[in-house]
């Protein structure tokens, strides 16, 4: 395992790396930034946004927390949110999980693990929401399931938030997609989770719940 001394390095091995192939970079780092992506993902150190996407520092804004979880209790995630929508303007929100999360895992199995339960407590509800769904599963499909289904409530809860609703009701150009990443293969799977109005909400989320009982059958 890599020391902090280590870590130090090679950060200044990168940096002059960058600075050799790429003159000047750092200094148009230092102007304002303008990304027109914003992640929303879990914290889980196997899920770097940029280098999944192929971004650069200043490409995409990121949220991260336990278990890519978007609720209107949590001002963090939606202060986050709204500078993203309304300073940066940012046109696109991926709301990103991954296949084998541990917080996903510990919400299906009703496992305890600490002060986080009271955050898993959230998608112990999308697991009650759609328990009819995860029971017709066999019980190795029912993890990658309930991962497909949070990232699709957390969509939701994002287009119903006041950030969204306000931003579509001036006409304002973004887009919310629900993706879901495996950590197995590398790959972002889409799960037709695409909403870019206020109206077009329900239809999209009737067919992505859809979706996600048909990958599994």
């Amino acid at each position: 395992m890599p020391s902090i001394a280590d870590l130090f390095a090679h950060n200044r091995a990168w940096a002059a790396q960058m600075e050799r192939d790429r003159p000047g970079f750092f200094a148009s780092l230092t102007k304002q930034q303008s990304p027109k992506y914003m992640w929303i993902g879990c914290s889980d150190s196997r899920v770097p946004a940029n280098q999944i996407t192929g971004l650069e520092p200043g490409e995409v804004f990121v949220h991260r927390n336990v278990a890519n979880v978007v609720v209107h209790s949590d001002l963090n995630a939606l202060s986050t949110v709204q500078f993203a929508v309304e300073m940066l303007k940012v046109e696109h929100i991926m709301v990103v999980g991954h296949y084998g999360c541990g917080g996903v895992l510990a919400a299906l199995h009703s496992k305890r693990i600490g002060l986080a339960d009271n955050w898993i407590r959230h998608i112990q509800d999308v697991r009650d929401r759609h328990r009819g769904i995860l029971e017709k599963l066999a019980p190795e499909q029912r993890g990658d399931a309930l991962v497909d289904l949070n990232v699709i409530e957390q969509v939701v809860n994002l287009c119903v938030s006041t950030v969204m609703q306000d931003a579509w009701a001036k006409g304002q150009n973004v887009t919310i997609h629900g993706w879901a990443f495996g950590v197995n293969d590398g790959l972002l799977q889409d799960l037709h989770m695409t909403v870019s109005s206020a109206d077009s909400l329900e239809p999209v989320y009737r067919a992505a719940i859809e979706g996600v009982i048909a990958a599994r059958s």
